[in-house]
């Protein structure tokens, strides 16, 4: 198997549109080594630099990662056609406890982009769908424009709870309206034994963590997605330090327990 310190070369075997600045882009690679969900990969734009982008599904003929236009590097990613090269390293970073989480309640929270972060755990747990208990997918948007993965959403909402909150309705949006911590209080779950996951902004991993906890999800037990300015994703440049951590080496999913008193700290 192949060293994740390697560059290797991806070709662009297909994209599809999400919404007017989000892309899926499907990469063929040899020999990629393999990955568990909540994992990034470093893409690699020639003369441009790298950017972390989250693996945003499990399939392994195909690699998978949802890119926002955002930058130098992410918008000639975005700007890639089928057929088009690029380079790539990977996997990085820890993952989310999916396996230990067998048996339990599962909550997953997922903020705009963070959905792409979720997705795979959620495809994970449909394919082990009878190993657990209730699961629940909250998933806030700024307005409805950004939603993703309508087509998978369709499919998953035939095996797990999925809630969608928008920030701002647009003219014919019918559903909620609001923050994505007023669902929480919509789903059933035992506090006692259930698993939070989630990915998105940091201050509504905050809001929410902090709504979990007061409820009585242990703070062991809220994992959380970071994303930080990588530059090594091997912990050496420092570039995405976080008090004593650093996001690409020891994240990017830490649980609340350890990140509280870090993301509570201004401009940490």
């Amino acid at each position: 198997m192949l060293s994740n310190f390697y560059l290797l070369k991806a070709k662009v075997e297909e994209v599809r549109q999400e919404n007017q600045n989000t892309k899926r882009i499907l990469l063929r690679v040899d020999g990629f080594p393999q990955f568990k969900p909540g994992q990034f990969n470093m893409l690699y734009a020639s003369g441009l630099g790298e950017a972390p982008i989250s693996i945003s599904s499990l399939r392994r003929d195909l690699l998978e990662h949802t890119v926002r236009s955002a930058g130098d590097v992410t918008n000639w990613i975005f700007n890639l056609r089928e057929g088009d090269y690029l380079g790539i390293r990977g996997p990085y970073g820890s993952y989310f406890p999916i396996e230990e989480s067998k048996g339990k309640d599962i909550l997953l929270l997922a903020g705009g982009l963070g959905l792409a972060d979720i997705k795979p755990v959620v495809e994970f747990i449909l394919s082990h769908r009878e190993e657990y208990r209730r699961v629940h997918l909250l998933m806030g948007f700024k307005d409805p424009s950004g939603i993703l993965y309508r087509e998978e959403q369709n499919l998953w909402k035939e095996y797990i709870n999925t809630l969608i909150i928008v920030g701002k309705a647009s003219e014919g949006w019918t559903g909620r309206v609001g923050l994505i911590t007023e669902l929480i209080q919509d789903v059933d779950f035992d506090p006692e034994n259930t698993v939070a996951m989630m990915c998105g902004p940091e201050g509504m991993m905050v809001a929410c963590s902090d709504t979990l906890s007061s409820l009585g999800i242990k703070k062991e037990n809220i994992h959380l997605s970071l994303e930080r300015h990588m530059k090594c994703a091997v912990g050496t440049c420092g570039h995405c330090q976080l008090g004593w951590t650093f996001v690409c080496k020891h994240g990017p999913i830490l649980t609340y327990e350890i990140l509280e008193r870090l993301l509570k700290v201004k401009e940490l």
